[in-house]
């Protein structure tokens, strides 16, 4: 059993070229009815998603590389921001909507290559800006960059889905989970346990790994490995964990992920009881 270990930066600034890339190959071949394809579970079209992450990279440059911020969202709340994101995403899905494929793939390979040079140009190790999921701390540029990966990679992910043409590679998914992993402490903030309380967190595949969620000084820190005796302990497939982390699974299916996480749970418990 390994014991818990703090977990290592997750460096994925090498990655942005070739996920673009697989993107790039993917849409120029599309047909017509093929961009008009709408993605499982979502409101939005093939077309809609590549919109979308055209608009990422705008944001991206804009914000990041060149400092420019030509709105602000003013939210009180994460639902608040949620909102207010959404707004910005539908006006722009809505605008774009007017671009040809051909030339959102030739806008898509401009801004892809230029936020591929901006990422891998930034010191990974340096603090930057919060990630608004892992916490309001600044942050340091690898989880940044790993956000915007992950934002790439599933919504890539989308688009897939609708031509069934997944990029489950563990090159791309595993870093993947590891970062979204990193938003469990502060998904905690508000869950109050007595300190020395863990959480050992399992995503089964081989793109996952062990992680453990521990209470110390009235907080959650994230370790990666296991303890003999967590207080709960959880299993989730890897193809079922990246999409409860991004909202993806519909209620029946995620109903089915809980049962299966409860039952390991239940199993590794009864377990370590008969030994």
């Amino acid at each position: 059993m390994n014991g818990p270990r703090d977990p290592e930066p997750v460096l994925t600034a090498h990655l942005f070229p070739t996920l673009l890339q697989s993107l790039l190959d993917l849409l120029p071949a599309l047909s017509q009815e093929e961009w008009a394809k709408p993605v499982p579970d979502k409101s939005w079209t093939v077309h809609d998603v590549a919109l979308h992450l055209l608009g990422v990279d705008v944001g991206l440059l804009a914000r990041e590389r060149d400092g420019f911020v030509a709105s602000h969202i003013d939210a009180r709340s994460h639902q608040e921001l949620v909102e207010g994101l959404r707004t910005l995403n539908d006006a722009w899905i809505g605008a774009g909507r007017r671009m040809s494929p051909r030339l959102l793939c030739d806008l898509l390979r401009f801004t892809g290559h230029q936020v591929s040079d901006y990422v891998g140009s930034v010191d990974p190790l340096a603090l930057g800006g919060a990630v608004s999921w892992a916490g309001p701390e600044p942050a340091p540029n690898w989880l940044r960059a790993g956000q915007e990966y992950t934002e790439r990679w599933h919504h890539q992910q989308h688009i897939r889905a609708a031509l069934s043409a997944a990029l489950d590679a563990p090159l791309y998914l595993k870093p993947a989970l590891d970062i979204f992993m990193r938003a469990l402490p502060a998904a905690y903030r508000t869950v109050d346990a007595p300190d020395g309380t863990s959480i050992g967190v399992t995503i089964a595949g081989d793109s996952g790994g062990e992680w453990l969620l521990v209470r110390k000084e009235r907080k959650w820190k994230l370790y990666t490995g296991r303890v003999p005796r967590p207080a709960a302990d959880v299993a989730i497939p890897q193809q079922a964990a990246w999409k409860l982390f991004t909202r993806w699974l519909a209620k029946e299916e995620a109903t089915r992920v809980r049962k299966f996480a409860v039952m390991q749970s239940s199993h590794r418990t009864c377990s370590r009881r008969s030994r």
